[in-house]
């Protein structure tokens, strides 16, 4: 339904900064005029997400409306009449986003199952309107609007939150569209909530200088990631072995897998830390998303300071409501019978079925016979409901599926070591050192299947996902790890390698670097000379295109 983006309009094309300039003029203009300006942002945001998305920004108005509309009436509401206007919210919101992120997964998978062969889902959408409005859209590919998984998420949890009585409904629908659409964050995060963001819509604009020089650092600082780490990576390293694991040896498929790991963190981060700047400069705070997750010592801590918005939405709305430490509840067996099934209906095989209900029916019966660890067996299956949704979310492939169940065994194997660890506290330097080493690398490993379930190009956005190739390209290099180590001598791969392993090096010992450190250098440019920070600006922008040895690569985090 949209054209392909091969020119994308995003933060990194020259294009984006002619609109940032032309809406900071407006903003300007109607500076003390709330209801104005938000209406504004409003416009301003729908024109990025058409510019992004094309005539998918017809969904996202649909989410805005059916969701402010729904909270108005679940405040008029009292008891189950309160609930069904829950329950309205969230399936309009899970069915849209079953339809276009899942439809290709769902139908490869019953297709086998019920021995049938119908051709592939098509845009029903795309289609009515070509008969009925005289559009040209395509109908031959369900095409995934870019961000829907970001403001489907921030438009459930306003709506819980309403039920919960947390946050008062929003009355004007231009403030609440600003709300789901505010343009730095839309398209990949961070996820906002209500509580924090809806307030700042009543206050007037103000922008200090400490203000707009933070601003200004975080774009820079978010620009420095993406074009000199993330994409210099992506382009001579990452991309070259993961479309092809079998092709190199087992050194360089390490080497690739590792600096995906930093490439997926400078990309991910590099784009939040320009959102945060860019709202900045719009008088408007967003929320930390990241906290330099590669110097977490343990999984838990792992995933309190990476993509923090969307792990504690998980938190707060699926683990939680669970039951969380407290053992299972209703909402447990309802989330797990649900799962189960998609799991199931899902798997690509007999086998896979039968080891599904094999470990549940293990956990099940450990749970029943054995009163005593009933609540920690309950409260692991809630962890692990939790991440494997989690994977679930980032896409519609069972890598994705694995990449979060493993997650959530490396969440379960550290609670219980917590419990025998002769270590105790990990007080020592070094014991907190081999924590941060056995974590970087536990997450590394994961990686294989977050990779292979990926896109990796402007026009792979607009297909569906391959989910044999991903599986088998996850294969290819775990093979390539275990039995084609030593198929080329070391040295000879570590010396044509040099400039990226040192990119490597430089990286991790730059996001390893004391918080302190950190936060004074942001200082010493958020408090420079104007003259000191336009120079800093222009020499960075100057470096970062001249140096740039591919065109713009597509930020990863886009595609879910």
């Amino acid at each position: 339904m949209i054209e392909t983006l091969s020119q994308p309009f995003t933060f990194l094309n020259a294009s984006f900064w002619v609109f940032m300039l032309i809406v900071l003029a407006g903003l300007a203009a109607s500076e003390k005029r709330v209801r104005i300006r938000n209406a504004y942002l409003f416009m301003a945001s729908l024109f990025f997400y058409w510019k992004t998305s094309g005539a998918f920004v017809a969904i996202l108005l649909f989410s805005t409306l059916s969701d402010w509309w729904i909270g108005r009436r679940m405040d008029c509401s009292e008891g189950r009449r309160r609930k069904y206007w829950l329950a309205a919210s969230l399936v309009i919101n899970l069915s849209v986003l079953l339809y276009f992120k899942y439809a290709y997964f769902i139908a490869d998978a019953l297709q086998p199952l019920l021995g049938s062969h119908w051709s592939q889902p098509h845009a029903a959408l795309g289609q009515w309107a070509n008969a009925h409005l005289g559009t040209t859209f395509r109908i031959d590919q369900i095409l995934l609007p870019v961000g829907i998984s970001f403001y489907t998420f921030q438009t459930m949890s306003y709506a819980i939150d309403v039920y919960r009585k947390e946050v008062e409904p929003v009355r004007s629908v231009m403030d609440f569209g600003f709300f789901v659409s505010f343009f730095p964050q839309l398209v990949a995060g961070p996820i906002v909530r209500a509580k924090s963001f809806i307030p700042q819509l009543h206050q007037p604009y103000r922008l200090s200088r400490f203000e707009f020089g933070t601003g200004l650092f975080w774009i820079l600082n978010g620009l420095i990631k993406k074009v000199w780490l993330a994409d210099y990576l992506a382009v001579n390293v990452v991309d070259r072995v993961f479309a092809n694991p079998g092709s190199y040896s087992g050194f360089e498929n390490l080497i690739g897998l590792y600096a995906y790991s930093l490439q997926v963190y400078a990309d991910f981060s590099g784009y939040t830390d320009m959102a945060i700047g860019i709202a900045l400069l719009m008088g408007f705070h967003l929320p930390v998303n990241f906290k330099s997750p590669y110097k977490a010592r343990n999984v838990g801590e792992f995933w309190k300071r990476w993509h923090i918005s969307l792990s504690s939405w998980l938190k707060d709305y699926l683990y939680i409501p669970m039951g969380g430490n407290r053992g299972t509840s209703w909402f447990t067996l309802i989330s797990g019978f649900f799962l189960l099934s998609f799991v199931l209906l899902m798997a690509p095989n007999t086998g896979v079925r039968l080891i599904v209900l094999s470990g549940l029916s293990l956990a099940l019966a450990a749970i029943y016979a054995f009163p005593s660890v009933r609540k920690r067996l309950s409260t692991n299956v809630n962890l692990m409901m939790t991440m494997l949704i989690g994977g679930l979310w980032h896409g519609a492939s069972w890598n994705f599926v694995l990449w979060g169940g493993l997650n959530g065994l490396g969440l379960i194997a550290y609670k219980g070591w917590r419990k025998i660890s002769p270590w105790g506290s990990y007080t020592r330097w070094w014991h907190q050192a081999v924590g941060v080493l056995i974590t970087f690398h536990f997450i590394t490993m994961t990686r294989i299947w977050f990779r292979s379930g990926s896109h990796v190009s402007w026009s792979s956005l607009d297909t569906p996902h391959d989910i044999w190739t991903e599986w088998f390209t996850a294969n290819a290099m775990i093979e390539q790890l275990l039995f084609g180590f030593w198929s080329s001598p070391f040295s000879a791969i570590a010396s044509g390698y040099a400039p990226i392993l040192g990119l490597m090096a430089a990286g991790m010992a730059i996001h390893c670097l004391p918080e302190r450190i950190k936060i004074n250098y942001r200082m010493a440019f958020a408090n420079a000379p104007y003259w000191a920070q336009l120079g800093i600006t222009f020499a960075t922008i100057l470096l970062a295109y001249s140096g740039m040895s591919s065109g713009v690569q597509p930020f990863i985090y886009f595609q879910f």
